[in-house]
């Protein structure tokens, strides 16, 4: 008889949907391999396949990592496309390993927020508009393109800021567009939009913390100009 493939069992016990239910970390090694392969062979399924590939390498992921495509391949019910991704994944965890984690910048005051995001502004002959999304301490956690325009304003969706900040799990956003003319200063339409897009987020209790303008000279921020309400 046909072992079962992933699809097919019991949905409690389908490690891809146990994954989702209860996050990555409630599975076992077995479990997260069994998700690469799909399927097991005929005399076994893929966790049990897994299992015993696993204790042939003393349950050693480190052991597991030194092994190449055809090793992989001496195992019933591993083909040459299932070795590989076995692979695949493995090397991406030994090079995330060796990878230092790059350390998020801290931005909060205008001048800091002008000096990482300034660049990305500069010489642009039409406005954009953007949302920085920052943790409870103001570490980056994301940028976000909201809106691209004309030489003189740019439409501005608050549903989509605020939603880019849930995704993210944002404590406070900073606001950000530049000017082209090169006009140092906010108009009207500047602080029409920023106070509405305050008032949502405060509805989330999401802080929006700043509103800095950029032209290729400098910039203008609402908070130091005491904008903010």
């Amino acid at each position: 008889m046909n072992k079962l493939i992933i699809r097919e069992w019991a949905e409690a016990d389908r490690p891809r949907e146990k994954l989702m239910e209860h996050g990555r970390r409630a599975l076992t090694d077995a479990e997260l391999l069994a998700i690469l392969i799909g399927s097991g062979s005929r005399e076994e399924t893929a966790v049990e396949l897994c299992k015993r590939i696993l204790k042939d390498q003393n349950n050693d992921l480190h052991n597991l990592s030194q092994l190449d495509v055809s090793d992989f391949c001496r195992y019933k019910g591993i083909g040459e496309a299932k070795a590989i991704s076995i692979v695949a994944a493995l090397e991406l965890g030994r090079r995330r390993k060796d990878e230092k984690p790059v350390e998020k910048p801290i931005l909060n005051t205008s001048s800091r927020v002008y000096k990482y995001f300034g660049a990305r502004l500069k010489d642009l002959p039409y406005e954009e508009f953007w949302a920085i999304y920052l943790s409870r301490n103001c570490k980056l956690l994301e940028s976000k393109l909201i809106g691209r325009g004309g030489n003189d304003s740019t439409p501005v969706d608050v549903r989509i800021i605020l939603r880019y900040a849930l995704q993210n799990n944002a404590s406070s956003i900073v606001l950000v567009h530049n000017h082209p003319s090169g006009t140092l200063a906010a108009s009207e339409a500047d602080q029409d939009i920023t106070r509405k897009i305050w008032e949502a987020a405060r509805v989330m209790d999401i802080r929006i913390i700043d509103h800095v303008i950029f032209t290729d000279e400098g910039y203008y921020s609402m908070r130091d100009e005491g904008y903010m309400m």
